[in-house]
């Protein structure tokens, strides 16, 4: 699975996400974009976008996408790397055009 990873996602992430291809929205040169552009830029190029914006589903349209959408709910590494094996196990049960949003208890 290809992920994209936003600009508030830790990128050690990525290290607990394998075999999962990532990159970030910096590596992609679309560090400057907005919600909006990030997602059309994404589509169809990934098949998630990995995020910390806990707005985005109020601030975008997201009926008909394929991409899917996981939200974590923090951007620090110390409380996400806690719940790697949580991430990883959503990464994989996503399907497209779903968004997950993610509790730590």
């Amino acid at each position: 699975m290809k992920l994209l990873f936003d600009h508030g996602t830790p990128v050690p992430l990525a290290k607990e996400l394998l075999p999962h291809e990532v990159k970030t929205a910096y590596e992609m040169g679309w560090a400057e974009l907005s919600n909006g552009e990030l997602l059309a830029a994404a589509e169809g190029r990934f098949d998630l976008l990995v995020t910390t914006d806990r707005n985005l589903r109020y601030q975008q349209n997201l009926r008909g996408r394929a991409l899917a959408i996981l939200v974590l709910p923090t951007t620090s590494w110390r409380a996400i790397r806690q719940h790697a094996p949580e991430i990883a196990a959503a990464v994989t049960a996503i399907s497209p055009g779903e968004l997950r949003e993610l509790t730590f208890a």
